[in-house]
């Protein structure tokens, strides 16, 4: 049977595709940040499930990975990932390099980790992106920007690897019902708190706005097992696909992004997320 390494396995769309892939016949590699949510993940699925303690930020379980893998490995599904609010300007830099910490640079080392086993299987790399690595909105300026870094690696490593074999693929949600939007109300107000008295006053109203949007947001979003479905796809399929937006209405707003001139998509973009009109 097939092995794979999905990394951020606890909970949402990490959990979610544990829980399809043992379901298909697979065996699951599922990286976790504790001992007791391996735990958890073994008495829901059963022995097919192997916990593998892996923040994959800490320099040390990066590099305790490989033992800790299976001598074949047919993929990996890099999922864990994190989102930063606030306006660009009042972001510590820090935090900045939080998001690209988790959503870039991590997702690199596990799959630098892993390639060789890769190499050998013909396998396949799965990126879980989002379709905000391919549309900016305001208030998401960090988290967009590491996706589009994310988006950008993953082409180019997709040609590189290619000729292994070795299949790239990025699967591409938009708002889904995990904890990203489930405490988006709470993230923001941490994300706020963060910034300086005059940069909470002077984007006051960017604030409000976006806290008003969460609400369509939460009712739009989409339940991690779909995403789920279109990563066993990407696994799967005799030709996959380089990207695989999930949803009919994310692939609708896809292509109409890319017809719509940037003055108007700035303005359906900014009423979206409640941006001032005028200050």
């Amino acid at each position: 049977m097939p092995n794979v390494l999905i990394t951020g396995s606890a909970r949402g769309i990490g959990r979610a595709a544990v829980h399809r892939l043992v379901a298909a016949g697979w065996d699951v590699w599922a990286g976790v940040r504790t001992a007791e949510s391996g735990t958890a993940l073994v008495e829901e699925t059963g022995d097919r499930v192997h916990p593998v303690l892996l923040d994959i930020t800490d320099a040390a379980q990066i590099a305790a990975l490989d033992a800790a893998l299976p001598a074949q490995l047919d993929a990996v599904v890099n999922n864990a990932g994190i989102a930063i609010g606030g306006p660009i300007e009042g972001i510590p830099l820090d935090e900045l390099r939080r998001q690209f910490e988790v959503n870039l640079f991590g997702q690199v080392a596990v799959t630098q980790v892993v390639l060789e086993r890769l190499r050998a299987s013909h396998g396949r790399v799965v990126f879980v992106s989002s379709l905000s690595g391919r549309v900016s909105t305001a208030m998401t300026g960090a988290y967009n920007a590491s996706k589009f870094a994310l988006e950008g690696m993953a082409d180019a490593l997709r040609l590189e690897v290619a000729p292994w074999g070795i299949k790239v693929i990025l699967v591409e949600p938009a708002q889904t019902d995990t904890a990203i939007w489930q405490d988006a109300e709470s993230a923001l107000d941490e994300a706020v708190a963060s910034t300086t008295p005059a940069m909470r006053e002077l984007y006051a109203g960017h604030i409000e706005g976006f806290r008003k949007s969460i609400p369509m947001s939460q009712k739009l979003a989409a339940p991690p097992e779909t995403v789920a479905a279109s990563i066993e796809k990407a696994l799967t399929a005799r030709r996959p696909r380089a990207r695989y937006v999930v949803g009919t209405l994310p692939k609708i707003q896809s292509v109409a992004v890319g017809l719509t001139p940037t003055a108007v998509l700035d303005r359906v973009l900014g009423a979206a997320t409640g941006v001032p009109r005028k200050l």
